[in-house]
């Protein structure tokens, strides 16, 4: 029988906190729907794997991972590697709550986590959630100051999880500093259709839009169709830095990403202690969980002053003087 979540945030995360190397060797596995190298969610999860494993060396960290996992082959996938005996499950991906539910009760002395979600789950499971809000304002107080048009786009997979709060944190960060700006938004409908993203891209091109922006890894898809655009001021801020580094990255202002080492280094440390799961793992600009990045090759369109405002909205957050009531927004 499945348990029941409770909508119920912990505090796994603490600002400074170091970590040891594991007293054992760990053995982590990575579930993903895209790939490993989609220069977004499935990326940000890999590196920081690997960055764990570089840090504390392949002896002590194991890791494995299934690329191009629906939901229904996934947890074919999870099942076998709970059964070959490794430590950590991570379905990277809201699509794959249920089938974690489930493999849970099965296999308890497994740790298993999946994200974004806030939700506190069974004693073996970990949640993950960005506070992308954050992200999303700050790249909204640069779109709102950049717009010459005064229309902005924003190209979403589901209004769901991170995405969700990215983009209400983003309509806040545009209205903060331009209340006229007309906000479009539209959503692909799945977190892997880059085709679609494209698509609905060059719609909001047609409607006038010179700034986009979207999360998840269909993203890639409508920066593409932005740089289709080569020489027209049309522009994008990212929820992913190496955005900044594809072909297309001549039209990233700047980008902020996910660095889930804090929530790697988390769960190795509670399984460690004898904490399996139950928890939630927040990532935050306070507690390093995300990282942003300007880029410079843009020129001009990157004002001092913008800048100057982008800076200090980060700092205002980082700091806990800014606090961003993204919840009640509508689009």
């Amino acid at each position: 029988m499945k348990k029941v979540f409770m909508a119920l945030m912990a505090v796994a995360v603490l600002v400074g906190a170091v970590y040891g190397a594991p007293k054992a060797k760990v053995r982590i596995a990575l579930i993903i729907e895209s790939t490993v190298d989609d220069k977004g969610w499935g990326q940000a999860m890999h590196d920081a794997i690997m960055a764990v494993q570089k840090k504390y060396g392949a002896a002590l960290v194991e890791y494995n991972y299934s690329e191009k996992m629906k939901p229904v082959d996934a947890g074919s996938a999870a099942r076998q590697y709970a059964s070959r005996g490794f430590d950590i499950v991570i379905a990277h991906g809201a699509q794959f709550k249920n089938l974690v539910l489930e493999l849970c009760e099965e296999f308890p002395k497994t740790t298993f986590s999946f994200g974004t979600n806030a939700e506190i789950g069974p004693k073996n499971v970990f949640t993950y959630m960005p506070m992308s809000e954050e992200t999303g304002y700050v790249n909204g107080i640069i779109a709102g100051m950049v717009t010459k048009t005064n229309v902005i786009g924003i190209v979403g997979p589901v209004d769901a999880g991170d995405s969700a709060r990215f983009n209400r944190g983003f309509i806040l960060g545009v209205k903060a500093v331009n209340p006229k700006a007309d906000i479009k938004v539209a959503f692909t409908g799945s977190f892997a259709d880059y085709v679609k993203a494209a698509e609905l891209a060059h719609t909001q091109v047609k409607a006038n839009a010179d700034v986009l922006t979207g999360a998840a890894q269909q993203a890639t898809g409508a920066l593409r169709a932005v740089a289709e655009y080569k020489d027209k001021p049309i522009w994008w801020v990212g929820q992913d830095t190496l955005q900044i580094t594809m072909p297309e990255g001549f039209k990233v202002i700047a980008a902020a990403s996910y660095d889930y080492s804090a929530v790697i280094e988390v769960m190795i440390d509670k399984r460690q202690a004898g904490v399996l799961g139950g928890e939630s793992i927040p990532l935050s600009f306070t507690n390093k969980g995300f990282v942003f990045k300007y880029n410079d090759k843009v020129g001009a369109v990157l004002t001092a002053a913008i800048r100057k405002a982008a800076d200090k909205a980060l700092a205002d957050i980082t700091t806990g003087k800014l606090k961003i009531d993204w919840a009640p927004v509508k689009y």
